[in-house]
């Protein structure tokens, strides 16, 4: 097809076998992931009607991300990536066959409701640790499956990849919540774990660049110091972090779903997909069309945009929720589609973000400091969504639901108002630092 060689000559990165391999890897394990979450947060609050409880599985995910990444970074610098992940994708298949095994007919019988919740907590909890090493190892091994000036684009589809796995993760999830019960549906995605697995068996292994055995608080305290001084590196995840922190708005997805506007299982899977759907239309502009000149700006002008975006998908209710037409068993109202439509928009705004974050991580972080970097980077981004979705259960059980949610986008654009004059860096920010490295061949 004549369209084929221009996107080749375009996005090199895909011209590398290891990097494919991880991109199907990257997408298997968030998709199952992801979809996963979806049906344990309608599964909780399936027991137990309670908002608190959709904020409790982010506390309960956080404690451990972000407790457990102070020290995972220094092992995943001095272990070979590969291998680290191999084993993370072990662990997670046990916790999967755990969540399926409290969904097994008659285990209400054996264990009370509040005792399935409490075991569920314990499951996400232990998920919570695991991402604190699948991380920074995922973030660490892409940044030697290909050339430095590849970084970008490399980045882009690495973000592709994850957008699409979010946004079929919970998409699938919702189906099969409405039309296989919640059992079948959390094996599924045990299964898509083992595609991940498979795909991730494929990339070689890959040598360690850090092989000095120096004292851990020492190693910790050099990642967490060369982050506090890296002023773009600092601006970008805090920017990141307290964005997504107030604009929790997801968190409250299964709220809206059933109490506001009355869509169902089906409806939630769409609502729960809408960002990545919106994320994945932006990777694909990306992919043809490069941020080009001031991404810092666009990165400024585009969490702003995330904000607007939450504050009006808040406000979904006040446009109708009396169906107008149905779709896959399903009413559709005017508050649905606006909904549905500021998820989309928020996600568009977010993939522009996560694609400028991820660059500056690469391009900016020495090799031998990958690992640390990327979880300083795991307790910003994970402290960010989960205690956003504590934020969020918290704030809807004082003020409500809507409340919550706008002054959440309220709270993302001050945010982004203090960025712009406390981080000037940003301003004159450049995707194309550090220096060239030519890594294996395209033959790997």
């Amino acid at each position: 097809m004549p369209f084929i060689a221009p996107f080749l000559s375009r996005n090199k990165a895909l011209g590398y076998p290891r990097f494919r391999n991880y991109m199907m890897m990257r997408f298997s394990i968030i998709m199952a992931l992801n979809m996963q979450a979806a049906i344990i947060a309608y599964y909780v609050y399936q027991l137990t009607h309670d908002k608190l409880a959709l904020g409790m599985i982010g506390l309960w995910e956080v404690i451990p991300a972000v407790g457990v990444s102070m020290f995972s970074g220094h092992f995943v610098d001095l272990r070979e990536k590969r291998t680290l992940l191999v084993r993370c994708f072990f662990a997670y298949l046990l916790l999967s066959a755990f969540f399926v095994s409290l969904t097994w007919p008659g285990i209400d019988g054996l264990i009370s409701t509040r005792g399935i919740v409490w075991l569920i907590y314990a499951g996400i909890f232990a998920g919570g640790a695991l991402r604190a090493f699948i991380s920074p190892s995922s973030f660490a091994l892409m940044g030697m499956l290909v050339p430095k000036d590849l970084y970008p684009n490399a980045t882009t589809w690495s973000s592709a990849a994850w957008q699409a796995g979010a946004v079929l993760g919970p998409l699938a999830g919702g189906f099969m919540i409405a039309y296989a019960g919640f059992r079948t549906s959390l094996v599924c995605s045990g299964l898509i774990e083992v595609v991940g697995l498979l795909a991730l068996l494929r990339i070689p292994k890959q040598q360690i660049l850090n092989k000095t055995r120096e004292p851990i608080f020492k190693s910790l305290g050099e990642g967490i110091r060369f982050v506090f001084s890296t002023q773009i590196i600092l601006a970008a995840l805090s920017l990141d972090m307290f964005a997504v922190l107030f604009g929790g708005a997801v968190a409250l997805l299964p709220v809206f779903t059933d109490d506001i506007l009355k869509a169902g299982e089906v409806g939630y899977g769409w609502l729960r997909a809408a960002p990545g759907i919106g994320s994945i239309i932006t990777l694909l502009i990306l992919s043809f069309v490069p941020l080009g000149k001031k991404p810092g700006v666009k990165l400024l002008i585009c969490i702003a945009g995330f904000g607007i975006t939450t504050i009006l998908f808040g406000l979904c209710g006040h446009f109708g929720t009396e169906p107008v037409f149905s779709y896959s068993g399903f009413a559709v109202s005017y508050g649905f589609l606006v909904a549905f439509l500021m998820l989309l928009a928020g996600g568009m705004f977010d993939a522009v973000s996560v694609v400028i974050r991820g660059t500056i991580l690469q391009v900016y972080t020495p090799d031998n400091m990958r690992g640390r970097v990327a979880a300083v980077n795991t307790m910003f981004i994970s402290s960010s969504n989960e205690l956003g979705a504590m934020e969020s259960g918290i704030t809807a059980r004082l003020m409500g639901t809507v409340p919550a949610v706008v002054f959440g986008g309220c709270m993302t654009l001050l945010v982004v108002a203090v960025t712009w004059f406390k981080a000037p860096a940003l301003h004159t920010l450049s995707l194309h630092g550090g220096e060239d490295k030519d890594t294996d061949k395209k033959t790997n």
